[in-house]
């Protein structure tokens, strides 16, 4: 009985892992350049991902069309644009 509770627990704790990974979004460096060039008429002159402040940050450095220069900052785990 104790061998189906504990095969009952760690089923059901594999299960939960398995649901929130599946709310994991994860964009890469490449995706989050794709979302920045979709948002206007930009030239990418750089992207890379840094850490700032324990979050993994993708930051893309692009021409606008303007002749401007401007750095999009993109949270890697949520694909959100940071401020």
């Amino acid at each position: 009985m104790k061998q189906l509770i504990l095969v009952l627990v760690l089923s059901a704790s594999l299960t939960c892992r398995a649901a929130a990974d599946e709310f994991m979004v994860r964009i890469s460096l490449d995706q989050a350049t794709r979302q920045v060039l979709g948002s206007g008429n930009h030239r990418v002159l750089g992207a890379q991902t840094l850490m700032i402040n324990g979050r993994e940050v993708h930051v893309i450095k692009v021409l606008t069309h303007d002749g401007r220069i401007r750095y999009f900052r993109i949270d890697a785990e949520t694909g959100a644009l940071l401020s």
